[in-house]
Protein backbone atom coordinates (compact mmCIF):
# COMPACT_ATOMS: atom_id res chain seq x y z
CA UNK A 1 0.00 0.00 0.00
CA UNK A 2 1.18 3.41 -0.85
CA UNK A 3 -0.22 6.78 0.88
CA UNK A 4 1.94 9.49 1.88
CA UNK A 5 1.16 12.39 4.45
CA UNK A 6 1.73 15.27 1.36
CA UNK A 7 -1.23 17.20 1.00
CA UNK A 8 -1.21 19.54 -2.21
CA UNK A 9 -4.49 21.77 -4.03
CA UNK A 10 -4.49 21.11 -7.68
CA UNK A 11 -4.98 23.63 -10.36
CA UNK A 12 -8.54 22.67 -11.17
CA UNK A 13 -10.48 25.96 -10.18
CA UNK A 14 -12.20 27.26 -7.32
CA UNK A 15 -14.26 23.75 -6.79
CA UNK A 16 -11.02 22.36 -6.35
CA UNK A 17 -11.57 19.71 -3.28
CA UNK A 18 -8.19 19.89 -0.95
CA UNK A 19 -7.27 16.76 1.15
CA UNK A 20 -8.59 18.27 3.97
CA UNK A 21 -11.86 19.08 2.78
CA UNK A 22 -11.97 15.72 1.26
CA UNK A 23 -11.01 13.88 4.29
CA UNK A 24 -13.95 15.65 6.20
CA UNK A 25 -16.50 15.55 3.37
CA UNK A 26 -15.82 11.80 3.26
CA UNK A 27 -15.55 10.95 6.95
CA UNK A 28 -19.18 9.92 7.31
CA UNK A 29 -18.94 7.25 4.32
CA UNK A 30 -15.62 6.02 6.28
CA UNK A 31 -17.93 5.38 9.28
CA UNK A 32 -20.19 3.52 6.71
CA UNK A 33 -17.65 1.29 5.34
CA UNK A 34 -15.80 0.95 8.84
CA UNK A 35 -19.59 -0.40 10.49
CA UNK A 36 -19.71 -2.96 7.39
CA UNK A 37 -16.37 -3.87 7.67
CA UNK A 38 -16.76 -4.60 11.61
CA UNK A 39 -19.78 -6.86 10.62
CA UNK A 40 -18.65 -9.10 7.93
CA UNK A 41 -15.03 -9.53 8.86
CA UNK A 42 -14.10 -12.64 10.65
CA UNK A 43 -11.39 -12.80 13.01
CA UNK A 44 -9.26 -16.13 12.22
CA UNK A 45 -5.71 -17.11 14.15
CA UNK A 46 -3.12 -17.29 12.59
CA UNK A 47 -1.28 -20.11 14.77
CA UNK A 48 -3.85 -22.58 13.47
CA UNK A 49 -2.68 -22.99 10.27
CA UNK A 50 1.22 -23.38 11.19
CA UNK A 51 2.08 -26.88 11.42
CA UNK A 52 4.39 -26.05 14.52
CA UNK A 53 4.93 -30.53 14.76
CA UNK A 54 7.23 -29.60 11.48
CA UNK A 55 8.99 -26.98 13.38
CA UNK A 56 12.92 -28.09 14.41
CA UNK A 57 15.99 -25.75 15.61
CA UNK A 58 17.98 -24.30 13.04
CA UNK A 59 21.53 -24.58 12.67
CA UNK A 60 23.64 -21.54 14.91
CA UNK A 61 23.03 -20.58 18.26
CA UNK A 62 20.83 -23.96 18.95
CA UNK A 63 22.94 -26.07 17.03
CA UNK A 64 20.01 -27.40 14.71
CA UNK A 65 19.72 -28.61 11.39
CA UNK A 66 20.61 -26.59 8.59
CA UNK A 67 18.55 -25.75 5.77
CA UNK A 68 18.19 -27.12 2.92
CA UNK A 69 16.01 -26.94 -0.25
CA UNK A 70 14.52 -30.67 -0.55
CA UNK A 71 12.99 -30.11 3.07
CA UNK A 72 9.71 -28.53 2.08
CA UNK A 73 7.09 -29.35 -0.57
CA UNK A 74 6.75 -26.10 -1.50
CA UNK A 75 7.26 -25.45 -5.30
CA UNK A 76 10.01 -23.54 -6.80
CA UNK A 77 7.47 -20.78 -8.11
CA UNK A 78 4.89 -20.86 -4.89
CA UNK A 79 8.54 -20.21 -3.14
CA UNK A 80 9.56 -16.98 -5.20
CA UNK A 81 5.90 -15.80 -4.75
CA UNK A 82 5.87 -16.33 -0.93
CA UNK A 83 8.75 -14.39 -0.26
CA UNK A 84 7.46 -11.30 -2.33
CA UNK A 85 4.62 -11.35 -0.80
CA UNK A 86 5.79 -11.80 2.87
CA UNK A 87 8.90 -8.90 1.92
CA UNK A 88 5.76 -6.76 0.92
CA UNK A 89 3.71 -7.05 4.19
CA UNK A 90 7.01 -6.54 5.73
CA UNK A 91 6.75 -2.85 5.30
CA UNK A 92 3.40 -2.62 7.37
CA UNK A 93 5.17 0.18 9.50
CA UNK A 94 5.90 2.42 7.12
CA UNK A 95 2.42 2.06 5.33
CA UNK A 96 0.88 2.50 8.88
CA UNK A 97 2.77 5.79 9.42
CA UNK A 98 1.96 7.19 6.06
CA UNK A 99 -2.07 6.53 6.66
CA UNK A 100 -2.30 7.95 9.80
CA UNK A 101 -0.11 10.60 9.15
CA UNK A 102 -2.56 11.28 6.24
CA UNK A 103 -5.99 10.18 7.45
CA UNK A 104 -5.59 10.97 11.11
CA UNK A 105 -5.74 9.12 14.59
CA UNK A 106 -9.06 10.16 15.45
CA UNK A 107 -13.09 8.84 14.35
CA UNK A 108 -14.10 6.94 11.83
CA UNK A 109 -10.31 7.66 10.01
CA UNK A 110 -8.27 6.26 12.56
CA UNK A 111 -9.98 3.54 13.33
CA UNK A 112 -10.09 2.30 10.36
CA UNK A 113 -6.35 2.81 9.98
CA UNK A 114 -5.30 1.16 13.12
CA UNK A 115 -8.30 -1.94 12.31
CA UNK A 116 -6.56 -2.20 8.57
CA UNK A 117 -2.62 -2.18 10.03
CA UNK A 118 -3.83 -5.11 12.57
CA UNK A 119 -5.61 -7.48 10.44
CA UNK A 120 -2.29 -6.95 7.69
CA UNK A 121 -0.15 -7.62 10.70
CA UNK A 122 -1.80 -10.68 10.97
CA UNK A 123 -0.69 -11.65 7.42
CA UNK A 124 2.80 -11.19 7.57
CA UNK A 125 2.85 -12.96 10.92
CA UNK A 126 1.25 -16.07 9.62
CA UNK A 127 3.55 -16.07 6.18
CA UNK A 128 6.71 -16.02 8.05
CA UNK A 129 6.01 -18.35 10.58
CA UNK A 130 4.41 -20.81 8.00
CA UNK A 131 7.45 -20.66 6.15
CA UNK A 132 10.05 -21.08 8.77
CA UNK A 133 8.28 -24.00 10.81
CA UNK A 134 7.89 -25.79 6.73
CA UNK A 135 11.36 -25.07 5.95
CA UNK A 136 9.56 -23.64 3.00
CA UNK A 137 12.30 -20.82 2.47
CA UNK A 138 16.06 -20.48 3.49
CA UNK A 139 15.22 -18.10 6.66
CA UNK A 140 18.80 -16.80 6.65
CA UNK A 141 18.43 -15.12 2.98
CA UNK A 142 14.90 -14.73 3.88
CA UNK A 143 16.39 -12.60 6.70
CA UNK A 144 18.74 -10.54 4.97
CA UNK A 145 15.90 -10.07 2.43
CA UNK A 146 14.13 -8.27 4.88
CA UNK A 147 16.63 -6.51 5.94
CA UNK A 148 17.88 -5.15 2.86
CA UNK A 149 13.84 -4.36 1.64
CA UNK A 150 13.24 -2.58 5.02
CA UNK A 151 16.51 -0.77 5.38
CA UNK A 152 16.04 1.23 1.31
CA UNK A 153 12.90 3.26 2.99
CA UNK A 154 9.75 3.26 0.81
CA UNK A 155 8.56 6.49 -1.42
CA UNK A 156 5.42 6.36 -2.71
CA UNK A 157 4.13 7.01 -6.07
CA UNK A 158 1.13 8.81 -5.16
CA UNK A 159 2.62 11.26 -2.40
CA UNK A 160 0.72 13.89 -3.89
CA UNK A 161 -2.55 13.18 -3.66
CA UNK A 162 -4.76 11.96 -1.13
CA UNK A 163 -7.32 10.78 -4.35
CA UNK A 164 -4.76 8.98 -5.92
CA UNK A 165 -3.85 7.13 -2.79
CA UNK A 166 -7.18 6.16 -2.64
CA UNK A 167 -7.71 5.08 -6.15
CA UNK A 168 -4.16 2.84 -5.70
CA UNK A 169 -5.55 1.21 -3.10
CA UNK A 170 -8.99 -0.15 -4.29
CA UNK A 171 -6.74 -1.37 -7.10
CA UNK A 172 -3.58 -2.54 -5.29
CA UNK A 173 -5.96 -4.79 -2.12
CA UNK A 174 -7.17 -6.30 -5.09
CA UNK A 175 -4.19 -7.52 -6.89
CA UNK A 176 -2.97 -8.34 -3.85
CA UNK A 177 -5.89 -10.32 -3.20
CA UNK A 178 -5.26 -12.36 -6.64
CA UNK A 179 -1.61 -12.73 -5.79
CA UNK A 180 -1.88 -14.39 -2.41
CA UNK A 181 -4.66 -16.71 -3.86
CA UNK A 182 -2.67 -17.94 -6.78
CA UNK A 183 0.35 -18.37 -4.68
CA UNK A 184 -1.26 -20.39 -3.07
CA UNK A 185 -2.70 -22.53 -5.59
CA UNK A 186 0.60 -22.71 -7.28
CA UNK A 187 2.23 -23.61 -3.74
CA UNK A 188 2.01 -27.62 -3.86
CA UNK A 189 0.90 -27.13 -0.07
CA UNK A 190 -2.87 -27.84 0.64
CA UNK A 191 -2.15 -26.16 4.30
CA UNK A 192 -0.35 -23.00 2.67
CA UNK A 193 -3.08 -22.89 -0.11
CA UNK A 194 -5.89 -22.78 2.89
CA UNK A 195 -3.26 -20.21 5.16
CA UNK A 196 -3.73 -17.82 1.98
CA UNK A 197 -7.24 -17.99 1.01
CA UNK A 198 -7.78 -16.65 4.57
CA UNK A 199 -4.86 -13.49 3.51
CA UNK A 200 -6.89 -13.16 0.20
CA UNK A 201 -10.46 -12.68 2.10
CA UNK A 202 -9.19 -9.84 4.30
CA UNK A 203 -7.16 -8.57 1.06
CA UNK A 204 -11.17 -8.66 -0.25
CA UNK A 205 -12.55 -6.84 1.94
CA UNK A 206 -10.05 -4.43 1.83
CA UNK A 207 -10.34 -3.72 -1.49
CA UNK A 208 -14.36 -3.41 -1.21
CA UNK A 209 -13.91 -0.71 1.60
CA UNK A 210 -11.64 1.41 -0.39
CA UNK A 211 -13.32 0.92 -3.66
CA UNK A 212 -16.98 2.31 -1.88
CA UNK A 213 -14.47 5.12 -0.71
CA UNK A 214 -13.40 5.86 -4.20
CA UNK A 215 -17.07 5.54 -5.59
CA UNK A 216 -18.37 8.36 -3.33
CA UNK A 217 -15.11 10.51 -4.06
CA UNK A 218 -16.18 10.08 -7.84
CA UNK A 219 -19.59 11.66 -6.57
CA UNK A 220 -17.88 14.51 -4.91
CA UNK A 221 -15.25 15.81 -6.83
CA UNK A 222 -15.74 13.57 -10.32
CA UNK A 223 -12.70 15.67 -12.21
CA UNK A 224 -10.50 15.16 -9.81
CA UNK A 225 -11.06 11.68 -9.05
CA UNK A 226 -11.71 10.83 -12.38
CA UNK A 227 -8.15 11.95 -12.98
CA UNK A 228 -6.61 9.80 -10.00
CA UNK A 229 -8.03 6.59 -11.44
CA UNK A 230 -6.38 7.64 -14.82
CA UNK A 231 -3.19 8.12 -12.82
CA UNK A 232 -3.18 5.33 -10.85
CA UNK A 233 -3.86 2.39 -13.71
CA UNK A 234 -1.51 3.89 -16.20
CA UNK A 235 1.60 4.29 -13.89
CA UNK A 236 0.56 1.30 -11.36
CA UNK A 237 3.12 -0.81 -9.87
CA UNK A 238 3.12 -3.26 -7.02
CA UNK A 239 4.12 -2.10 -3.44
CA UNK A 240 6.84 -4.34 -3.42
CA UNK A 241 8.56 -3.32 -6.39
CA UNK A 242 11.87 -2.37 -4.56
CA UNK A 243 12.54 -5.77 -2.61
CA UNK A 244 15.89 -6.85 -3.93
CA UNK A 245 15.43 -9.02 -7.03
CA UNK A 246 12.18 -8.10 -7.67
CA UNK A 247 11.99 -7.79 -11.26
CA UNK A 248 13.25 -11.31 -11.92
CA UNK A 249 11.00 -12.59 -9.35
CA UNK A 250 7.96 -10.65 -10.84
CA UNK A 251 9.24 -12.58 -14.40
CA UNK A 252 8.99 -15.94 -12.58
CA UNK A 253 6.00 -15.30 -11.43
CA UNK A 254 4.25 -13.83 -14.24
CA UNK A 255 5.11 -16.90 -16.44
CA UNK A 256 3.97 -19.19 -14.14
CA UNK A 257 0.46 -17.92 -13.69
CA UNK A 258 0.52 -16.14 -10.21
CA UNK A 259 0.25 -12.41 -11.24
CA UNK A 260 1.13 -11.27 -15.13
CA UNK A 261 -0.25 -8.47 -17.39
CA UNK A 262 -3.50 -10.53 -18.27
CA UNK A 263 -4.64 -11.30 -14.41
CA UNK A 264 -3.85 -7.56 -13.89
CA UNK A 265 -6.32 -6.27 -16.94
CA UNK A 266 -9.01 -8.84 -16.71
CA UNK A 267 -8.97 -9.66 -12.81
CA UNK A 268 -7.99 -6.38 -11.22
CA UNK A 269 -8.34 -3.46 -13.19
CA UNK A 270 -11.68 -4.11 -15.07
CA UNK A 271 -13.90 -5.66 -11.92
CA UNK A 272 -13.27 -2.13 -10.02
CA UNK A 273 -13.38 0.16 -13.05
CA UNK A 274 -16.80 -2.00 -13.94
CA UNK A 275 -17.81 -1.73 -10.52
CA UNK A 276 -17.64 2.09 -10.11
CA UNK A 277 -19.00 2.40 -14.03
CA UNK A 278 -15.52 4.99 -14.16
CA UNK A 279 -16.22 4.69 -18.72
CA UNK A 280 -19.81 5.50 -17.93
CA UNK A 281 -19.51 8.56 -16.33
CA UNK A 282 -20.97 11.46 -17.86
CA UNK A 283 -20.84 15.30 -16.88
CA UNK A 284 -17.47 15.47 -16.56
CA UNK A 285 -14.89 19.02 -16.90
CA UNK A 286 -12.61 19.48 -19.35
CA UNK A 287 -10.03 17.36 -17.38
CA UNK A 288 -11.90 14.90 -15.96
CA UNK A 289 -13.25 14.29 -19.91
CA UNK A 290 -9.51 13.82 -20.64
CA UNK A 291 -8.62 11.39 -18.05
CA UNK A 292 -11.62 9.13 -18.62
CA UNK A 293 -9.99 9.24 -22.73
CA UNK A 294 -6.72 8.05 -21.62
CA UNK A 295 -7.72 5.69 -19.35
CA UNK A 296 -9.48 3.73 -22.00
CA UNK A 297 -6.97 4.18 -24.76
CA UNK A 298 -4.52 3.08 -21.98
CA UNK A 299 -6.44 -0.02 -21.45
CA UNK A 300 -7.40 -0.62 -25.04
CA UNK A 301 -3.26 -0.81 -25.38
CA UNK A 302 -2.53 -2.77 -22.42
CA UNK A 303 -4.94 -5.12 -23.24
CA UNK A 304 -3.49 -5.57 -26.86
CA UNK A 305 0.24 -6.01 -24.61
CA UNK A 306 -1.61 -9.11 -22.25
CA UNK A 307 -2.47 -11.03 -25.51
CA UNK A 308 0.59 -10.80 -26.32
CA UNK A 309 2.50 -11.67 -23.88
CA UNK A 310 -0.12 -14.54 -23.24
CA UNK A 311 1.21 -15.57 -26.76
CA UNK A 312 4.92 -15.78 -25.43
CA UNK A 313 4.01 -17.57 -22.31
CA UNK A 314 2.35 -20.18 -24.20
CA UNK A 315 5.20 -20.50 -26.32
CA UNK A 316 7.77 -21.10 -23.33
CA UNK A 317 5.51 -23.82 -21.36
CA UNK A 318 5.05 -25.80 -24.70
CA UNK A 319 9.27 -25.09 -25.05
CA UNK A 320 9.48 -26.32 -21.54
CA UNK A 321 7.25 -29.34 -21.54
CA UNK A 322 8.70 -30.90 -24.46
CA UNK A 323 12.18 -30.45 -22.53
CA UNK A 324 10.40 -32.36 -19.98
CA UNK A 325 8.92 -34.84 -22.26
CA UNK A 326 12.58 -35.54 -24.04
CA UNK A 327 14.50 -36.47 -20.39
Amino acid sequence: MTIAPVQRTASLGSSTWTDTRLIMALEEVVEQELNRHLKVAKDWMPHEFVPWSQGRDFDGVLGGEAWSLEQSQVTPLGRVALVVNLLTEDNLPSYHHEIATMFGREGAWGTWVHRWTAEEGRHGIAIRDFLLATRAVDPNELERARMSHMSEGFESDNAHSMLHSVAYVAFQELATRISHRNTGHFAGDPLCDQLLAKIANDENLHMVFYRNLLKAALEIAPDQAMRAVSDVVTQFRMPGHGIPGFERAAAQIAIGGVYNLRIHHDDVLQPVLRHLKVMEIGGLGPEGLQAQQELGVFLDGLDAMATKFDERQAALLARRAAREAAK
